[in-house]
């Protein structure tokens, strides 16, 4: 069931109403129910790994808290001990619950990409690997990380596992979420599913503000966007290197507008029931360092990798002793960040992974931990450059250099992703600049790609109204913030105005196709 849809308009308003409506000892029970028929109608008969998802992480839960309990009530000069013994136990029940998300997660999303890297050396012994024809589940990556992380957490003793099982299946499968996340912490969204709540205005004032400029910024940039994108990308050898940039430029502002928008529409239906869901983007155009980026981009995916992957890697023994190795036999600051860089390495080949089974993913993962190693290495010569020409940090026109140089890096990797091979990406990257043919982006060969001059405006005149509402909340604060010291009239306006534009420019539109997020098939 699409965002988008009349449909999941329909189930949205239709659980506000009972939410409100029925007993408040029940609310969490309509938001499972809820959650349960929006998988059902999107995602089929796949409901099923939602629940043994589900049930892997439930199990562990338990039993990590059981050997919690036993460290607890023991005498306080003893719990020591009382952890030390059971520490292998915690350790393989985690480990479970890994293996018995993850290999699946592998079966489901990347087992036949290694079966075709695999079969030449198979056929030597005239053996035929099996192909998995397993359903991809929606949202699966999001579920499974975020059930996951709640297990890891339990392992930490951060909080006491759920022992009521359909309370955590709400968590995780709340609806809003499962198509593209953000990847929630049960400590910050458990509580907020479970509580007791009265009809809150504000609340539905808000969520619907947010929603509506999710929709904005999916219908009317994004979805326009993406015409002119799979048209050139459907064959890109057709094209020269000038519309082959300008391509990516626009899946650029396709990808943000499409991603960020449903996460809008995701976190702005969650405040209908109350619900604060975790901001997942903070205006990455702003970004001043790629890291800096991808600290504002897709901020929850971030988060985890870095407490539950980085943090550990880099803290382990075998790391600890590289760290030890390379300080003593390579001198310098190559020395020193060897381990923290092959920790970033294993970071960004997973998030590169995380995105699907293909080499130009792999190649992606390394062109950003390339580019962040590089930078720690460089960090020292750069600020002898920035005292030598007596550049200070808090210029504007160097920040604005740094943003230019960052987004430019962005856009590059943007080849690596969009193309639907990793050489097919390396052949556009040559094309751009040895056979840019410049005159092709003004003599009316970009109105031949699907858009018109009309949509063309439409897509300039979205994204300065984005650029222009994201500046202000880099600069001034939360547009809302501003809007609540309004009058009611100014606040519904800005619910009014964009409802006008997303049905004129949006929904109305001749050729309006209602496209599924990218993100979904993560």
């Amino acid at each position: 069931m699409s965002f988008t849809s009349l449909p999941f308009l329909g189930l949205v308003a239709g659980a506000v109403l009972l939410y409100y409506l029925l007993p408040k000892k029940i609310q969490w029970a309509v938001l499972l129910a809820v959650s349960m028929a929006f998988y059902a109608i999107g995602g089929g008969k796949t409901i099923g790994y939602v629940f043994y998802t589900a049930l892997t992480v439930y199990i562990s839960g338990l039993l990590l808290g059981h050997f919690h309990e036993k460290k607890r009530r023991a005498p306080k000069e003893e719990r020591k001990a009382v952890a030390a013994k059971y520490k292998t136990h915690r350790r393989a029940v985690v480990a479970f619950a890994c293996l018995a998300n993850f290999v699946l997660l592998y079966v489901l999303k990347y087992w036949n990409f290694t079966a075709d890297l695999l079969q030449p050396l198979a056929d030597q012994g005239g053996v035929t690997l099996p192909l998995s024809e397993l359903v991809l589940p929606l949202g699966v990556s999001f579920f499974m990380f975020q059930s996951v992380g709640y297990v890891i957490d339990v392992y930490r003793d951060k909080y006491l596992p759920e022992r009521n099982f359909f309370k955590l299946l709400l968590f995780v499968s709340f609806f809003p979420q499962m198509v593209q996340g953000p990847i929630s912490r049960f400590d910050a969204l458990g509580p907020q599913l479970l509580a007791q709540r009265k009809l809150d205005f504000d609340d539905l004032k808000y969520g619907i503000q947010l929603a509506m400029w999710g929709y904005f910024k999916k219908l009317v940039i994004a979805d326009r966007a993406a015409v002119l994108v799979n048209t050139v990308m459907g064959d890109p050898w057709s094209h020269g290197g000038g519309v082959l940039a300008f391509t990516i430029l626009l899946y650029c502002i396709q990808l943000y507008g499409d991603f960020s928008g449903g996460i809008d529409i995701t976190r702005g239906t969650a405040r209908l029931f109350g619900i604060d869901l975790a901001e997942n983007f903070r205006r990455p155009v702003f970004s001043t360092s790629l890291t800096d980026f991808w600290r504002r981009w897709h901020i929850t995916l971030g988060a985890w990798m870095r407490d539950y992957l980085f943090y550990p890697l880099s803290l382990s023994k075998p790391f600890s002793r590289l760290g030890k190795f390379t300080r003593r036999h390579i001198k310098g600051k190559l020395g020193k960040i060897i381990p923290t860089s092959l920790a970033t390495f294993i970071i960004y080949f997973v998030i590169g992974i995380w995105h699907g089974a293909n080499w130009r993913y792999v190649a992606f993962g390394f062109w950003n931990g390339a580019i962040i190693t590089a930078s720690l290495l460089l960090a020292p010569r750069f600020a002898a450059w920035k005292a030598a020409l007596h550049i200070d940090d808090k210029a504007p026109l160097w920040r604005l250099f740094q943003m230019v140089r960052t987004n430019v890096l962005v856009f590059f990797g943007r080849y690596i992703t969009r193309a639907p091979r990793l050489l097919t990406a390396v052949w556009m990257v040559k094309q751009t600049f040895r056979a840019p043919q410049l005159h092709q982006l003004f003599d009316g060969t970009l109105l031949t790609l699907g858009l018109t001059g009309g949509d063309f405006l439409l897509l300039f005149l979205g994204v300065a109204v984005l650029l222009g509402a994201e500046w202000h909340q880099e600069k001034r604060g939360e547009i809302r913030l501003a809007l609540e010291t309004k009058p009611p009239v100014v606040q519904w306006l800005a619910i009014l105005v964009p409802l006008v534009v997303l049905f004129c420019f949006g929904v109305l539109r001749a050729d309006y196709i209602s496209s599924d997020f990218i993100y979904k098939q993560f």
